[in-house]
């Protein structure tokens, strides 16, 4: 997984952007994009080519993933949940859980530190 070291955010302050415009896809590669990183959540950008996913781990926090380009699957806890443009999904803090793309596919993933 590649994260560009440019920072969006300045381009996102006090006016409007498209969101799906704000990260690109990359051939057989998950780029990331942090939008926002402050001590109490994250919110950052994904793009993954087909193929292409995060393998299962988990985390202290709560994440919401909002899916603003294609479909992809999202599997939590052993159950796998295909989301859609416009879908989100919630993955609860401490329980395992992956992310795939069957085609290509970008998401928010807005992470809430408790």
């Amino acid at each position: 997984m590649s994260e560009s070291k440019t920072n969006v955010l300045e381009s996102c302050v006090a006016k409007s952007q498209n969101i799906s415009s704000l990260v690109q896809y990359a051939d057989d590669s998950v780029v990331s994009k942090t939008l926002l990183n402050k001590p109490v959540g994250t919110i950052t950008l994904f793009a993954f080519d087909k193929g292409q996913g995060l393998s299962e781990h988990q985390a202290p926090y709560d994440a919401v993933v909002q899916v603003i380009d294609g479909v992809g699957r999202v599997t939590i806890d052993g159950t796998d949940h295909d989301i859609a443009t416009g879908e989100i999904i919630i993955m609860p803090a401490n329980i395992p859980h992956s992310v795939s793309a069957d085609e290509k596919f970008k998401m928010q993933l807005t992470m809430i530190r408790q």
